[in-house]
């Protein structure tokens, strides 16, 4: 047991660690491109609004999952604990919808190269910023409300279970408080999972087929190469596959932890675990395959390489 519980924490803190350099690294990398080129293009825009939601979920959740491993218990107040419930909610319902956003964003600007959509594509891109400003602020009313209600409910007389998080424990609230919760927050998430697999089979069906188009040219002429639109939506399929993966994962693992009163210690910390996993791993999953961060980095260790030779 000593060494599953060292494993557990080891985790915890190589997660943790990892997410949050890693998410503020792509989030230092975008606002400097975005103050020297006055502007980002909208899938550097989602991905910056990605990382920060990301960012949220690993401050929220994998420090104070971190420190509880490490016997750091009950460390939180009730409001502490209600108010930390609700930042990792917002922040994954967040995560959620700019992934799908992403994956359907992209679907759409590369199938605007082969149909009609090419004359709507100036104006799909305008009102990105908007848009996820509006996801930010709707999310965050929604997750307020069940705040609200959730506290409400714990004031009254009717609360059925205590719900322990490591960190900290709260009372539950009776089971109508579950039912606006899945109402409000998993079936949009359902729909937005759903709307991501159906938007990453569109793109794979028309990378699918810019390939033979390619094979055939380089068989008939001798030329080569992918164009900038089928690499960047390649490393988008490998994001968002990632994400799909390891939100079913969590998604299956949650509803185990909500539906089994007994919880066994291994499935309340790879619940935990598996939660984490995008937020922390999302962002190296983007550095191996936009080579744009690696020119960057590439970049400044050549600049304080002749910093140092001159």
């Amino acid at each position: 047991m000593d060494f599953w519980i060292m494993a557990i924490r080891i985790t915890f803190l190589s997660q943790t660690t990892t997410g949050i350099l890693g998410n503020f690294f792509l989030m230092f990398y975008y606002i400097v491109l975005y103050y020297r080129a006055c502007t980002l293009k909208p899938t550097d825009l989602i991905l910056m609004n990605l990382m920060t939601a990301n960012a949220i979920i690993i401050l929220s959740s994998g420090v104070p999952h971190t420190l509880a491993a490490f016997g750091l218990k009950q460390f939180v107040s009730d409001f502490g604990c209600w108010f930390l419930l609700y930042i990792q909610s917002f922040g994954r319902s967040v995560s959620i919808s700019t992934t799908c956003l992403l994956s359907v964003f992209q679907a759409v600007t590369i199938q605007s190269r082969e149909s009609c959509w090419k004359y709507n594509k100036v104006k799909t891109i305008n009102p990105i910023g908007r848009f996820i400003s509006l996801l930010w602020v709707f999310y965050m009313l929604i997750h307020f409300t069940f705040f609200l209600y959730s506290s409400i409910k714990v004031n009254s007389k009717n609360v059925t279970r205590k719900r322990d998080y490591g960190y900290c424990s709260i009372v539950g609230p009776e089971e109508i408080s579950d039912s606006l919760y899945t109402s409000l927050v998993v079936c949009p998430e359902v729909f937005l999972s759903v709307l991501m697999a159906w938007s990453s089979g569109s793109m794979i069906g028309i990378l699918y087929r810019h390939k033979q188009r390619v094979q055939h040219i380089r068989s008939t002429h001798g030329s080569s190469g992918m164009s900038p639109e089928s690499r960047a939506t390649q490393n988008i399929l490998v994001l968002v596959s990632t994400f799909l993966v390891f939100y079913t994962l969590s998604s299956v693992l949650r509803g185990c932890f909500a539906f089994l009163h007994n919880h066994h210690w291994w499935l309340v910390n790879m619940t935990r675990l598996t939660s984490l996993c995008f937020p922390s791993f999302g962002p190296i999953v983007l550095m191996n395959h936009y080579s744009i961060v690696y020119r960057l980095s590439f970049k400044w260790i050549r600049n304080k390489i002749n910093f140092i030779l001159l």
